[in-house]
């Protein structure tokens, strides 16, 4: 198994940055992509960007290009996420994930194997 810690969130103002890290263990050789997923309030999980753990390759939402920069450090197997510019629709609890096979698309969440607890961000406007 995985195990995913997600850190980072807050309480910031309508313009400004946060970063989002997660920290993954246990059996991480079996991870080829990681992704961050959010979920507002009385909306279902929405994909935010990917990230392929070998070769850097990464994957955005359209609503988050340019403004969220996805990274990763494997000599810590961790993942982060800058977001920049930040708006009060990107509030929400921030979720990242594991998948373990290129077999499916990056935004593909049902195909996401191992999931962190999630963090709050909220932005006020």
């Amino acid at each position: 198994q995985v195990q995913l810690v997600e850190s980072g969130g807050g309480l910031v103002q309508a313009g400004d940055s946060l970063r989002l890290s997660c920290a993954a263990s246990g059996r991480t050789f079996s991870s080829y992509r990681m992704g961050w997923v959010r979920q507002a309030p009385g909306k279902e999980r929405e994909f935010v960007a990917a990230i392929r753990w070998s070769t850097g390759t990464t994957y955005y939402a359209n609503s988050v290009k340019g403004r969220f920069t996805i990274s990763r450090d494997n000599s810590k197997n961790t993942v982060y996420l800058q977001m920049n510019s930040l708006k009060s629709e990107d509030t929400a609890v921030y979720y990242c994930a594991s998948q373990s096979t290129d077999r499916w698309a990056a935004t593909r969440l049902d195909k996401y194997d191992y999931w962190g607890q999630g963090t709050q961000v909220t932005v006020s406007s």
